[in-house]
């Protein structure tokens, strides 16, 4: 049994060193299913806002973390869907805030910004990470797969607006794929939305990990280098990260409270639980292959792990 139900890691982040993270909404609760996600397709496609979790349980795992010493760098609500789709995000991040003098980020599509009471609730953390892939509608629905409530041009005047009102840094991620959105005038579409926002950093991403759909593929490297020229933003594939971390004295556990939330391959795996001193490392990843509940999936000879 789990330690934690909504607090895990910290775990590795290429942007911002080690991530505490929070997650606030149920395994695959989004607005979107977007085709490169790293979880797998969206299983309860929604746009509608709730409390799914108890905000003061959430809170006291927080604080009972907290309690026993911090290891990491920065609090981020990320979790297993998109959070701003929890009701009382405004209460979390304030009694988050409350609890720690580390910076506390969200990670999310931008899908909500277009709701002043989320743009509101937001206005509490120190750093949000909106993303922008699409250049229209029809980028919207062929990469993102929104609910049917979502309109490109709305989501976009969000980000607009938020933009200009959020005090703090807002770093905007962008993945580009294969074949969708990796062409010249794509990218150039892209940059022109680009310009109509107010941002700090713009992260360039490509499908790392396994992505929902086996189709979706990362550009070449000659086209990667085409798109940070034109859109002048930091790929994503030059930093990097280490050091996954778990509370989980178990480690079967340990690395299940993990790839929960973050898929792992198994090099990180492997690294993972030669750090925490497991003698056997190749018996806990037969174990993965075995579970029912573990998704192995196998790219160009590299396998990765992650929960169905």
């Amino acid at each position: 049994m789990e330690k934690y139900h909504y607090v895990y890691g910290p775990v590795p982040s290429r942007r911002m060193g080690h991530s505490l993270g929070i997650s606030p909404i149920p395994k695959k609760f989004c607005n979107y299913s977007c085709i490169y996600c790293q979880l797998g397709r969206t299983d309860h496609l929604s746009n509608a806002r709730q409390e799914f979790f108890p905000l003061d349980k959430i809170l006291g795992e927080v604080r009972d973390y907290l309690s026993r010493g911090d290891g990491f760098d920065v609090v981020t609500l990320v979790g297993e869907g998109e959070p701003t789709l929890y009701s009382k995000l405004g209460e979390l991040l304030s009694g988050i805030k409350a609890m720690t003098d580390k910076p506390v980020a969200v990670i999310t599509n931008g899908a909500l910004l277009m709701d002043p009471d989320v743009r509101a609730a937001l206005m509490s953390a120190d750093l949000v990470l909106p993303s922008l892939d699409a250049f229209d509608d029809e980028s919207f629905r062929r990469i993102n797969r929104p609910s049917r409530e979502l309109d490109f041009e709305r989501v976009y005047r969000g980000l607009q607006a938020f933009s200009r009102e959020f005090p703090g840094e807002i770093w905007v991620e962008t993945m580009i794929v294969k074949g969708i959105n990796d062409d010249e005038t794509s990218l150039q579409k892209l940059k022109t939305l680009l310009g109509g926002i107010r941002y700090d950093r713009l992260f360039v991403n490509v499908p790392a990990r396994p992505p929902a759909e086996k189709w979706v593929e990362s550009p070449d490297e000659k086209t990667l280098g085409l798109a940070l020229d034109i859109l002048g933003g930091i790929s994503m594939e030059l930093l990097v990260s280490d050091g996954f971390s778990s509370k989980e004295d178990d480690d079967r556990q340990a690395v299940l409270s993990i790839i929960r939330r973050h898929p792992m391959n198994g090099f990180e795996i492997e690294s993972f639980l030669k750090s925490r001193g497991c003698n056997d490392p190749g018996a806990v990843l037969e174990e993965l292959e075995r579970n029912p509940d573990v998704e192995t999936v196998d790219r160009g000879g590299r396998k990765t792990y992650r929960l169905r």
